[in-house]
């Protein structure tokens, strides 16, 4: 299976591996030792070099039967079949180098992770309360000194809930999925207002920072609201010229809750909050940039944002190119970088279409035991 694998995906992976793993891999077979022998050993620089986070680009309107995928380093499009997928799947975030995505079958939420380059999947359990649309936040526990596998937890608010004779009402409670333990439990409560406001106008993409998850919503001009998962406290928070933004995504750099927007007419812009919790210019999106994305547009509107380690992507489709904000070098030094749409793989053209992006990082590592 690995050996269909596009040539730069495996360099990649193994530019990661210790002098004696290197050379373990180097004996598998002839196309593993020539990967193995083009990716140079682990180092400070190298790391920075080779070890950005790949776009995955998922079809969001088809069966899904494929991803595209974006390598940074060698600036190249792939193709990897979804076939092994049971169900359609409908993107909602990364995990680590797995993807976390909800069954589009079901009209209540049915989750499951996958690794599309290993093709390995697996469902999630059923939750606690059926619920129609709510939001979804993960957190990133990381791996422990007990178990090299990914940690993680999925957090669920709100949503639609059946009640007694056959109406449905706003679920005000919120779930939470342990990778530990592979269960859900109930872990929290909300007032019925803010249930409406997250399964109505968020589009279930969360940040978490500093022991709080984040979502936006955008009810008639945006705003966050905030979970904070020590204590079972909601929050919320203003957002930035929330008024005037055509488009507003949540992010985290360095420790630091980041929101990247833009206006009608006006640029895209990244913006920090600090200490006294006030948002904060951080960068600004160069006009050739902007008028490459939007192809001479005055609207946001059709713009998607994906943010994940080192790396913020503002998208559209899968063949109109995407502007990234990477960090490069050694010293937390960020620039900004136009990448092609895929339009063709190998020679052959690739139709367009609308899609979902995540960054990950690939692993042919198995995430459970």
């Amino acid at each position: 299976m690995w050996n269909s694998l596009p040539f730069d995906l495996l360099a990649n992976i193994f530019s990661f591996l210790s002098p004696d793993s290197l050379a373990c891999a180097k004996t598998a077979c002839r196309y593993w030792y020539t990967c193995a022998n083009s990716c140079p050993l682990s180092t400070t620089s190298s790391l920075v070099r080779h070890h950005q986070a790949w776009f995955v680009a998922l079809p969001t309107r088809s069966l899904g039967l494929h991803c595209y995928l974006h390598n940074p380093n060698s600036d190249k499009w792939h193709v990897l079949s979804l076939a092994f997928q049971p169900d359609p799947l409908r993107p909602i975030a990364s995990v680590g180098s797995l993807i976390l995505s909800r069954s589009t079958n079901s009209t209540t939420l049915r989750l499951a992770i996958c690794n599309p380059f290993t093709k390995e999947f697996r469902s999630l359990p059923t939750l606690n309360i059926e619920r129609t649309n709510p939001a979804v936040g993960v957190v990133i526990l990381g791996p422990t000194q007990h178990s090299p596998f990914l940690h993680f937890r999925v957090y669920v608010a709100g949503g639609m809930s059946e009640a007694p004779r056959g109406a449905s009402t706003y679920e005000p409670t919120l779930e939470m999925y342990d990778s530990k333990v592979e269960t859900w439990k109930v872990v929290g409560s909300m007032p019925v207002e803010l249930a409406v406001r997250l399964t109505v106008w968020s589009p279930n993409e969360s940040v978490y920072s500093n022991g709080v998850l984040y979502w936006m919503t955008s009810a008639r001009v945006y705003s966050i609201m905030g979970f904070e998962i020590g204590s079972n406290k909601w929050q919320g928070l203003s957002v930035h010229m929330a008024d005037k933004l055509e488009f507003a995504t949540l992010a985290q750099l360095n420790g630091r809750l980041t929101l990247v927007g833009g206006t009608c007419g006006g640029d895209a812009c990244v913006w920090e909050l600090d200490d006294r919790h006030v948002w904060c210019l951080k960068e600004k999106m160069p006009v050739e940039l902007r008028l490459k994305l939007l192809e001479g547009k005055a609207s946001w509107g059709t713009t998607k944002c994906v943010r994940g380690d080192g790396a913020i992507c503002l998208y559209r489709d899968l063949g109109s190119g995407m502007v990234v904000w990477r960090e490069v070098g050694e010293k937390g030094r960020w620039e900004w970088f136009w990448v092609k749409g895929c339009c063709s793989i190998k020679g052959k053209p690739v139709q367009n279409m609308p899609i979902k992006g995540v960054l990950i990082h690939p692993n042919l590592a198995p995430s459970y035991p």
